[in-house]
């Protein structure tokens, strides 16, 4: 759990004796509650937005917007085995996901399904998709990192 600093003071009295003021520093629980527009934006296109809020109980939650046929393999060379090492857990508002594994299985996640995919993949828009999910902070990061860099080669 994500938690914040507060400080206060304590004042102890105890009978005949002087008032004793000791500072202190407590630590306070962070709001684990976003709206999905308070995701801040990563990246956006005609037809796509990308939303991503790192460290959100050691996590990054993600809410995407992406087209039919977007294909994420090109934006993964580079990676280990050319492919996501990231987990993710998340739900299928619309649309569908294609996930495709190292080791050659497929599967694929509609509107409605609660999903959840192991490190190794690379991933396929078959129809035009919202989703949110929920991964681990420092393996997002590493990815996205790729997936930009990628991007700006690809573009140049």
């Amino acid at each position: 759990m994500d938690f914040a600093p507060v400080n206060l003071a304590v004042d102890l009295a105890v009978p005949d004796r002087p008032v004793h003021h000791y500072p202190v520093t407590i630590k306070q629980r962070k709001p684990m509650k976003l709206r999905k527009e308070d995701i801040p934006v990563i990246m956006q296109a005609p037809g796509m937005i990308m939303r991503a809020q790192p460290d959100f109980g050691e996590m990054t939650v993600v809410y995407h917007e992406l087209p039919e046929g977007t294909d994420f393999t090109p934006f993964l060379k580079g990676l280990g085995n050319d492919s996501c090492h990231c987990p993710h857990w998340g739900y299928i508002l619309q649309g569908a996901f294609r996930f495709i594994y190292d080791d050659g299985s497929e599967e694929v996640f509609e509107t409605g399904d609660v999903f959840y995919a192991p490190a190794g993949h690379t991933a396929i828009v078959d129809k035009d998709l919202k989703f949110i999910d929920f991964s681990p902070t420092k393996e997002t990061d590493e990815v996205l990192a790729n997936v930009f860099k990628k991007m700006d080669e690809m573009s140049a």
